[in-house]
Formats: C-alpha cells, sequence, structure tokens
C-alpha cells in the first residue's frame, strides 16, 4: 500500500507541477468529507462560496450549518451559468469549483483575495482533465473517480504551505476536530506514504494506473486536449442537431469533461438513455435534481474521441425513430 501512496504522491506533484513546498495529502471518505474537514481545519471564520449547482451549494450549505464559524457569503447564479468571486477582507477562504459536475460548467481558477486568505478549489470532475496553474490555489481537493477513472471513496488535497500553516494553526487550538476528519493528522501519515486508516486498495491500484498512463502519453496538457477534442465532437453535434441545444449558453463556460445537452420535447432523454442502455451504452442520464429533458455525458481523459463520434451517430439513430427526422 505505501509504494501505491507513494506513486501516488509523486505523480500527482509531476501531473500539477506543484510548486515548492506544495503537498499531496489523501484520506479516506471521497471529497464530500473534505468539505467537512475544511470547515474544521482550513476555514477559520467565515468563508465566501460560488453556488451554481448541486455539489457547489452543498459545501456551501455544510459552512452554513457549522456553529463554530460565521455565516458564509454566498454568491449564487442559475444552473448553467458560473458566477463570480470577489475580494472581501471579511473572509479568510474563497470555496470554488472547477468543474461543476451536476450542470456542465467550468470555471476559471484564479487566485483572487487578500494576503492570508485562502482559495479552496473543489477539482472532482476536473482534476486531470482541465489545465491548472497549481500555484493559484491553496487547497485543490478531489476524488477519483471522474478523470482518473478509479472507484470514489477517497480525497486527495494539493495543499500549499499556506494551506499546511492555517491547518496547523487551528489544530493548537481549542477547536474540537475528529481524527478522521483532521488535516494535520493526514498530512502526518501521508507524508510517510500511508492514511490515516486502511484504504479500499483496489481504489489506490486503478487511481496508480490511471495516473501514470495519463503520465506515459504526455501529462496534463495531453489529458486537457484529448477531452477537448471529445468535447468538441460532442457539443458540434448538438449544434447540428435540430433536437439537441448544449444547456450551457456560454461557449466559455461548457465543460470539456462533463457535457451537458438539452433535447427537444418530442424526443424523451430517458427514453433515448433507455434504448442505448439496453445496447450497451451507458450513463448518459442527466442530472435528475435540475429536472430538464437532458444529457449528461462523461468526457473523461479514459473516453476514447471516436467513442464520442459513435455515440453521437447512436443518438441520431435512436432520435429519428422517437420522432424526429429531420436534421439541420
Amino acid at each position: 500500500m505505501r509504494q501505491l501512496v507513494g506513486r501516488l504522491r509523486s505523480g500527482l506533484s509531476q501531473l500539477f507541477s506543484l510548486p515548492e513546498g506544495y503537498e499531496v495529502a489523501l484520506g479516506n471518505g471521497g471529497a464530500t468529507l473534505f468539505w467537512d474537514l475544511a470547515s474544521l481545519c482550513l476555514i477559520e471564520r467565515r468563508s465566501q462560496h460560488l453556488a451554481f449547482g448541486e455539489f457547489s451549494a452543498k459545501f456551501a450549505q455544510v459552512v452554513q450549518s457549522a456553529p463554530h464559524l460565521a455565516a458564509p457569503e454566498v454568491i449564487e447564479s442559475a444552473p448553467g451559468t458560473c458566477p463570480q468571486p470577489h475580494p472581501d477582507e471579511d473572509v479568510d477562504a474563497y470555496c470554488l469549483t472547477h468543474n461543476e459536475t451536476s450542470t456542465g460548467v467550468q470555471c476559471k481558477v484564479l487566485r483572487i483575495g487578500f494576503p492570508g486568505q485562502l482559495v479552496l478549489v473543489d477539482g472532482t470532475s476536473a482534476a486531470g482533465g482541465l489545465p491548472l496553474e497549481a500555484g493559484s490555489v491553496d487547497a485543490y481537493y478531489f476524488s477519483p473517480q471522474k478523470c482518473f477513472a478509479a472507484d470514489g471513496g477517497i480525497w486527495v488535497a494539493l495543499l500549499s504551505p499556506a494551506a499546511v500553516e492555517r491547518s496547523a494553526r487551528i489544530g493548537s487550538t481549542s477547536r474540537w476536530i475528529p481524527s478522521s476528519l483532521d488535516l494535520n493528522l493526514a498530512l502526518q501519515n501521508s507524508r510517510l506514504d500511508q492514511t490515516y486508516n486502511t484504504p479500499a486498495v483496489a481504489t489506490l491500484f486503478l487511481f496508480v494506473q490511471q495516473l501514470e498512463w495519463i503520465l506515459d502519453q504526455g501529462g496534463l496538457s495531453w489529458a486537457a486536449a484529448r477531452c477537448r477534442q471529445s468535447a468538441s465532437i460532442v457539443y458540434g453535434w448538438a449544434d447540428r442537431a435540430a433536437y439537441a441545444t448544449p444547456f450551457v449558453q456560454d461557449p466559455d463556460q461548457r465543460s470539456p469533461v462533463v457535457a451537458t445537452i438539452d433535447l427537444s420535447p418530442e424526443v424523451p432523454a430517458p427514453e433515448i438513455s433507455k434504448v442505448l442502455r439496453r445496447n450497451g451504452i451507458v450513463d448518459i442520464d442527466g442530472y435528475r435534481k435540475l429536472g430538464r429533458n437532458q444529457l449528461r455525458i462523461g468526457l473523461f481523459p479514459a473516453v476514447d474521441p471516436e467513442d464520442a463520434t459513435r455515440l453521437t451517430q447512436a443518438l441520431d439513430w435512436v432520435a429519428e425513430r422517437v420522432g424526429v427526422t429531420n436534421h439541420v
């Protein structure tokens, strides 16, 4: 296990070209658990959150319910759009989402704020598929079930020296922090190439295999280009098809790793998905809570762009038989 963790930490440092002093930490529980951890170990008093979909809003809700923190500043925008953060001297952490998995919106990750403030970024569906300047963030955290083609259940965080210092300082106060949510304890174990409690070794194995495959192909720039190629195929198809439209209106905000496509009412997405599933094409269902007639298509590095092309051909074939025959 230590060999796997060591390869994982070394490979992630290489993939993201981590600046000097940055560290890779990991633990059990997934990115959802990291929200709880961050509320205890990285947010000192008050945070600012961008909420523009299911997962970005959930982190804000975690902080809103934390009795030891002040009410966060929450900047919202409608699903399919991305709000913008703004500097605020009254917060000590900015909580951003690199890619909103539920809506297919990507957001730019930039350093914001004043000295002493941290930038915390949820990279769950972005890490390994979108470009990242690691020096622009203090904690970039994710779980590996998206671009890294593994199972969920663990979290990884790329931490700046400022984040490490913040966590150590908060940990030295009287704030109660459970051991499983203690970032300092996770760091101590990560430095020894292990985790505080036993992880699923198969998950680590899959994670490392995908990570090293990406590195062998050319690293993050190669993976990002491959995702953009698949996205170009899917969005290009949606622009041409009479019955399909990209959900995200701003092309600059359309995710290259999670494409969301609205369908015309006469082409019910559940029926399309049902037919494709019977023929071995799975997991293109829209995010249920959005309540739209929509497809949500993963375009992660493990997806061959040729498969993206074949998917669009299959969609056209099925849609013609559901009720649409004319294409622009």
